[in-house]
């Protein structure tokens, strides 16, 4: 079980900077582009993406906040 519980730790960990990093990225580009946006149905659907993007990206560390507590609930028994 703890073999198990390491490697979705680590899995887990990976794929939050990854999406993480990834989002900042988009993140930027869209605040960005919203900013500099050559019409305002431009600029609104940019503020519709740092939406998306904040909502995803809070989705992923929600995810990653639920493994780690599905993964306690486990009783150490069966491990």
């Amino acid at each position: 079980m703890a073999e198990l519980n390491s490697l979705l730790n680590s899995w887990v960990l990976l794929a939050q900077g990854l999406i993480g990093s990834l989002g900042t990225l988009a993140f930027a580009c869209a605040f960005v582009w919203r900013v500099v946006a050559p019409s305002p149905h431009s600029a609104m659907e940019a503020q519709r993406w740092l939406g998306r993007i904040a909502i995803g990206t809070l989705g992923v560390e929600l995810a990653g906040v639920l493994t780690h507590v599905l993964l306690s609930a486990v009783p150490h028994s069966l491990g």
